[in-house]
């Protein structure tokens, strides 16, 4: 017999995952060189990081979202996401937790 686990263990876990995820990153970037990390920025600064196409600015709510013309994904710069959603929606306020 298996069970569900409960909104709250999933938004548990993810966020585990998350954090997890982050101290490695974190750790990755602490190891490069300050040339590494401009060279990165340069290459990859409004870039898709899905598939690599140029992203495009379009405005949503006073807030310029990158959006990319080759396969769609909306990306948002830290703090927009707060910008966007309100605490009527409650699917997008709950994900938005798991993140903080």
């Amino acid at each position: 017999m298996s069970f569900k686990p409960s909104e709250a263990e999933e938004e548990y876990f993810a966020r585990l995952e998350f954090e997890k995820k982050k101290k490695i990153a974190e750790e990755q970037m602490k190891l490069l060189s300050a040339k590494e990390k401009e060279d990165l920025k340069k290459t990859h600064f409004m870039h898709c990081p899905k598939c690599g196409i140029e992203l495009i600015m379009v405005r949503y709510k006073n807030v310029e979202v990158d959006e990319c013309p080759n396969c769609k994904g909306f990306w948002l710069d830290a703090g927009e996401v707060e910008k966007i959603i309100s605490e009527k929606d409650s699917f997008l306020s709950n994900v938005l937790k798991i993140f903080k």
